[in-house]
């Protein structure tokens, strides 16, 4: 999180909240969190949690969410199965994102960026648009999550060029 260098007062999107790991340093911070969790039972524990915080919970899909018309960031540990999905969505022409930090699956980080297993080089013409520079941040070893995944973790890191 200290990577991402949130400064107070930033609009962040926090999407897979979960249970808030990355929401308090977030608040900590002093930013301005939008926290999108899909699971009842977690998003009632982040509304009860963070209630006197500078926190906007959206419980619901996050491939479903409206971006902000202001500029924002997002540093979140989404669910893997939405990927893709997530990028599309955040990475379109009139998004007003100015940065991602992203915990994704290692091998669907490094399929995205120029960090590729078969070296240097984008992984196939017009997936992204060119104005986005993406690339590998930390690892993250299996036993810094509760349940641990089955699969390596890393930080992408996304930021506008």
């Amino acid at each position: 999180m200290a990577d991402a260098g949130v400064r107070s007062g930033e609009l962040v999107l926090d999407v897979g909240a979960g249970r808030g790991a990355l929401t308090a340093p977030l608040l900590d911070a002093g930013a301005r969190v939008i926290a999108v969790e899909r699971h009842p039972g977690r998003a009632a524990y982040l509304r009860e949690r963070f209630a006197s915080r500078d926190m906007t919970l959206v419980t619901g899909d996050a491939l479903a969410l409206r971006l902000p018309r202001r500029p924002f960031r997002v540093v979140a540990s989404p669910p893997y199965a939405i990927t893709t999905q997530l990028l599309r969505l955040l990475l379109t022409p009139d998004s007003r994102m100015t940065a991602a930090d992203l915990v994704l699956q290692r091998a669907a980080a490094r399929r995205l960026t120029q960090d590729g297993p078969r070296g240097p080089g984008p992984r196939g013409p017009g997936r992204l648009p060119r104005h986005w520079d993406l690339r590998l941040g930390l690892a993250l070893p299996r036993r810094a999550f509760t349940p641990p995944p089955r699969v390596d973790s890393v930080v992408l890191r996304v930021r506008r060029r």
